[in-house]
């Protein structure tokens, strides 16, 4: 419906709607006083009498003219709509309509002053989507293939290489455009150059990895942010994608997000079960496969590689009395964000006897020690896990976060000597020049403390980082949610 608006008045309306029932009298009416169309959404069983009427089968009529409840009066003049109303409100219609008070004089019995309508049939769910796509401007830009009716899309995804393994969700243009509905921003917006082809990621294609992954909708802002951080410069992504080594990109959420969407940063927060966990993280690894190339066995030469790199996603379990991680890197209270790191495997501390700070502290740097290996030091950062239970410990005896990691970063200080190539019978080591310094285990800021976990259980955990830490390999980054 491309032309313009037919002058004079139209209606919209459904058969099975009590109103649009109540009102069809008065269409014959409407129609000697000027020219009339009437849409009819669900029969041909509708103001039949009226040269007018039309059979909108398809909803187009209905889409184009933004209806969202019947019946709708419409008045238009030069193409153009001048005027409206929904329902039966007798005093709109008589205006509208120019009849006045004649409207409807006639019929016995009455109409009453007012009755409320019936919603579109383009506001049913799945309706408004498949119109968009059929008569709206939006058009995918990315390559549509058609599969054969007897061929089954889930296993055409896998034949095509899409897959990392398991299944995923056939991405259909319809299911594209729901999952765009999740952002403010523009299909075509480039998010950047996806490495290691460095081909460029639209949010489209984000969005198409996203249906692949399982992902609802609203879990594009958290998506689009943790992207956005794992194609900084100082992430060094391409090279993480490219290692020999463990690591891949693990996603930790704060902020008001995390919970609006059904984050897990309780129970199992590091484990299966959650849908926005587990789908989050993994629309990551599938935009680093599809899009950039990423795949196992070509350009990522990983080892021995993590279950990680299928998802590694969760939600901080933020507690007032310690700062969330996103404000200790510079986001403002009250706001979302998300922190990439390029996360190994998750190796446990189990200390269920320290009910001090001081000796949990100890049992805490005891197992970072072991991080990329004992002997080596300022290799990899490291993201420390600390439990509810284990952080009740410190939050009662008043350490805050950044207590705990000044404690720990003292007593992570190992004389060199102790730590040389050859040391112990160990060929692994540091070079002879740190001989007679005390060498710290982390580099400055490359010791996060988050807070995560169930309520119940003396547990928390060590996730070691890439051993490429620094300004030549990878850093934490952060970014803020945004729509």
């Amino acid at each position: 419906m491309r032309t313009p608006l037919p002058d004079g008045l139209i209606v919209v309306a459904k058969a099975d709607c009590p109103t649009c029932r109540l009102v069809e009298p008065l269409l014959a009416e409407l129609a000697q006083a000027g020219p009339l169309t009437v849409y009819v959404q669900d029969s041909t069983d509708y103001a039949t009498h009226l040269e007018g009427t039309q059979f909108d089968e398809t909803l187009e009529y209905s889409w184009r003219l933004g209806t969202e409840f019947v019946p709708t009066l419409i008045r238009v003049a030069n193409g153009k709509e001048i005027a409206r109303t929904y329902g039966w409100h007798k005093d709109e219609w008589r205006a509208i309509t120019g009849l006045g008070a004649s409207l409807g004089q006639t019929l016995e019995p009455a109409l009453p002053d007012m009755r409320p309508g019936c919603g579109s049939k383009t506001l049913e769910p799945g309706i408004a989507e498949r119109l968009e796509l059929a008569f709206g401007d939006f058009k995918l830009q990315s390559r549509h293939i058609d599969i054969s009716g007897a061929d089954d899309a889930i296993e055409a995804c896998y034949e095509r290489g899409w897959s990392d393994g398991l299944p995923v969700v056939p991405p259909t243009p319809l299911r594209v455009l729901r999952m765009l509905k999740g952002t403010r921003r523009a299909a075509h917006e480039i998010v950047g150059l996806m490495p290691p082809d460095l081909l460029p990621c639209t949010v489209e294609k984000v969005a198409i990895n996203a249906v692949m992954a399982g992902c609802k909708p609203e879990y594009m802002p958290v998506l689009l942010a943790a992207l956005e951080a794992a194609l900084d410069e100082d992430f060094g992504l391409h090279g993480l994608i490219c290692t020999t080594m463990f690591g891949s990109p693990m996603i930790m959420v704060n902020g008001p997000i995390a919970k609006a969407i059904g984050m897990n940063s309780g129970g199992n927060a590091l484990g299966q079960g959650n849908r926005a966990n587990a789908t989050i993280g993994r629309a990551l690894q599938l935009i680093i496969r599809n899009v950039g190339g990423g795949r196992p066995g070509e350009i990522d030469r990983a080892t021995l590689g993590n279950p990680g790199k299928y998802s590694f996603c969760f939600a901080e379990a933020e507690h007032s009395d310690w700062l969330p991680l996103a404000q200790e890197r510079g986001i403002a209270a009250g706001r979302s964000a998300v922190t990439v790191f390029p996360g190994e495997g998750v190796q446990g501390i189990i200390d269920q006897k320290s009910r001090d700070p001081e000796s949990l502290v100890r049992s805490f740097a005891l197992s970072l020690r072991a991080v990329d290996h004992a002997k080596l030091a300022m290799a990899g950062d490291a993201v420390l896990v600390v439990s509810p239970e284990h952080s009740r410990v410190f939050i009662e005896a008043g350490w805050s976060k950044q207590r705990l990691r000044e404690e720990l970063e003292h007593l992570l200080l190992t004389p060199g000597k102790d730590l040389l190539v050859g040391v112990g019978g160990i060929a692994e080591g540091i070079h002879e020049r740190f001989k007679d310094k005390l060498v710290p285990k982390f580099r400055p800021g490359g010791l996060l403390i988050i807070r995560a976990g169930g309520t119940a259980g003396l547990f928390s955990a060590v996730i070691a980082g890439w051993a490429a830490s620094g300004p030549i390999g990878s850093s934490p980054v952060t970014r803020e949610v945004t729509l």
